[in-house]
């Protein structure tokens, strides 16, 4: 939405009221997911007003603010904000700053690019805990001939070929004797009526792919190789666990100390991971990174969504921080290719937090977060320092203190986790919404770490799958701005799990068709998934709007946790994952078309605003619809 339509609806623009909610796409494998203050849930609430059509007078000095036809309902408007105890005036008092001047250009450069870290942190599994080709190791001193050496791994049939054992092999000390009988394997001695026994003396791995992977270190194979998923999985427990914690930390102490600690955290511990002894302490080390990422990028979602302008803020929130997360996407393979020793490769990545250090005494607090807190010199501070960078001169007085301090917040009405299973409806709506957001991001987490079971270069296949999604957040911006909700979703569901389902049917000689599905599934995962924050937003009322999307959030977390072990079963048959995931994606992308349409209508403020679950069609949507555009006010819309 252009900075000279702020005042009027766009197309599919649902009008925003009463109450924090979110404004953008989300991004896919992360989630835009953060706290409001004092909630704790996981959908930023930087505090959006209604930007008013006249000149507030600040320390006996006009500040002219943007327009919006109507003094009565700004009047209104201003009242309910005060009633709500949200930061008054706020966007006001910055408006003379403009939208996209020096100092936010550089803020939202900045923030984006603090997040190409957790880009590829956030999927280094895919080569640290990489499995190479490996067989039964046979010691030097088994006294076998070299023929008797070539057979003393049993043949078994795995993806419709016969291929070496990976975890058994037929008993030494039988071998010896026959070598020394001068016997010859297959001629002589029939092997498939010898015994056979485990890798008792540990195991060979191919080098074409990895020097070296924590599964290699610790022998993760055969009877250990659960606990690579596992790695994987804790890594994400650890972005749960983060996720929950990152608002009230940043609500607590601050964006922006929370956003470096959390940067620290991160790569300290990645840092500590290099000298791990063992897979459990590497595994520990692991969750704690998860942690840091998670809550390094939301904390970085918060500060930028408050303290850039609307227009931007928008930008920022559905392309700024997912194209940047996919460009750190993008960089993994490249490091990768070029380190295959997953220490070496693990410091390579971690060498990059350091360069953020700097951007302390660049990015400065949200002045949000310092007038919620009472620190107004401060936030005025940034404020005139910003306008020095824009080139603009700043008012003698930015804030009246003493007016600010007469909009207290007043007691809100509480809401609790049950409240979202209140009635039929909403508890139908909140169970759909939980499968819509776990299965999806089975699918992506899924195709993502998938990447190794790939036909092809390892190498390449993971900077495809990075690449295809920069053209998914663009083609999810276009749907929400102008197509339906659920018919989006529903559509790029069914791209996705259609095509991925549609794999088990190509012959293994086209493995580069088989590749070519697996991004196009990609491609529709993502584009669903960046699109459900937005979705879930306009579902519910107010009062439980954050609270909702903190538990659909949570959902897509368990999503994460459960991925690993779709692409685990890989291991025992290629294309099971594929039937899993598609199979999942499409049913979730049916029950997406029974959910209700929330295009071109406000947000509810209330239950009974709530629209109702029916099979295609929601009998409220023309009414909705048709209200929208005889009342054309709006905050902030998605896009």
């Amino acid at each position: 939405m252009s900075g000279k339509h702020r005042g009027r609806q766009g197309p599919g623009e649902p009008r925003l009221r009463g109450g924090r909610s979110g404004q953008g796409a989300g991004c896919a494998p992360r989630g835009c997911s953060a706290g409001s203050p004092g909630t704790g849930s996981a959908l930023p609430g930087p505090g959006q007003r209604v930007s008013t059509g006249m000149h507030r007078l600040f320390g006996g000095r006009a500040v002219p603010s943007r327009a919006v036809p109507g003094r009565s309902r700004v009047l209104g408007a201003r009242r309910a904000a005060e009633s709500r105890g949200e930061m008054r005036d706020y966007e006001e008092v910055s408006a003379f700053l403009g939208e996209w001047g020096r100092f936010q250009r550089l803020v939202f450069f900045l923030l984006s690019a603090s997040i190409i870290p957790n880009g590829f942190n956030g999927m280094s599994a895919v080569f640290l805990a990489g499995t190479p080709a490996h067989r039964c190791a046979v010691p030097r001193g088994a006294n076998l001939s070299g023929e008797w050496l070539n057979a003393s791994i049993p043949l078994e049939l795995r993806g419709g070929r016969e291929e070496p054992s990976r975890c058994r092999r037929y008993r030494l000390a039988a071998l010896a004797n026959f070598s020394a009988l001068g016997l010859r394997p297959g001629s002589d001695v029939e092997l498939g009526e010898l015994e056979q026994e485990p890798c008792l003396d540990g195991w060979e791995y191919s080098r074409d792919v990895y020097r070296s992977t924590i599964v290699t270190e610790w022998n993760l194979v055969c009877e250990d190789d659960w606990k690579v998923p596992l790695t994987t999985s804790l890594f994400f427990v650890g972005v749960l666990i983060g996720s929950f914690i990152s608002g009230q930390l940043s609500d607590r102490f601050g964006r922006k100390s929370i956003l470096f600690s959390t940067m620290a955290v991160q790569t300290g511990f990645s840092f500590l991971q290099i000298f791990s002894t063992s897979w459990e302490m590497f595994t520990v080390l692991f969750l704690i990174v998860g942690m840091g990422q998670i809550s390094n990028y939301v904390v970085a979602f918060i500060l930028g969504t408050e303290i850039l302008g609307k227009s931007v803020r928008i930008i920022f929130s559905t392309l700024g921080v997912c194209i940047f997360f996919a460009i750190g996407y993008m960089l993994l393979p490249l490091f990768a290719y070029f380190i295959r020793d997953w220490r070496m490769l693990l410091l390579a990545l971690t060498v990059p937090g350091l360069f953020c250090v700097p951007l302390w005494w660049i990015i400065p607090e949200s002045p949000r977060w310092l007038i919620s807190q009472g620190r107004y010199k401060e936030a005025e501070a940034i404020i005139r320092k910003a306008a020095k960078i824009n080139g603009i001169p700043a008012p003698a007085v930015i804030f009246d203190t003493a007016e600010m301090q007469d909009s207290k917040p007043q007691q809100q009405q509480k809401a609790i986790l049950l409240d979202l299973f209140r009635t039929r409806n909403i508890a139908t709506i909140t169970i759909m919404s939980l499968l819509l957001w776990f299965f999806t991001s089975v699918g992506y987490f899924g195709l993502s770490l998938n990447t190794p079971n790939l036909h092809g270069n390892v190498y390449i296949n993971c900077f495809l799958l990075a690449v295809v999604e920069v053209p998914s957040y663009v083609i999810a911006w276009l749907l929400l701005r102008y197509l339906p909700r659920r018919y989006s979703i529903a559509g790029t569901l069914f791209l996705g799990g259609g095509v991925v389902l549609f794999i088990q049917l190509v012959p293994t000689d086209y493995s580069a068709l088989s590749v070519g599905l697996v991004m196009l599934g990609k491609f529709g995962i993502t584009s669903a998934f960046s699109m459900l924050y937005v979705y879930s937003v306009e579902l519910y009322p107010t009062l439980v709007r954050n609270m909702a999307v903190g538990a659909t959030s949570m959902a897509s977390r368990l999503g994460s946790i459960i991925a690993p072990y779709f692409v685990y079963l890989g291991a025992y048959d290629r294309v099971l994952p594929y039937i899993l995931m598609g199979s999942l994606t499409v049913l979730i992308g049916i029950l997406t078309l029974f959910l209700p349409e929330s295009y071109g209508n406000s947000l509810p403020e209330s239950f009974e605003q709530m629209l109702k679950v029916k099979c295609f069609r929601n009998g409220q949507q023309t009414t909705g619809a048709r209200n929208s555009k005889k009342s054309p006010k709006i905050l902030v819309t998605p896009m």
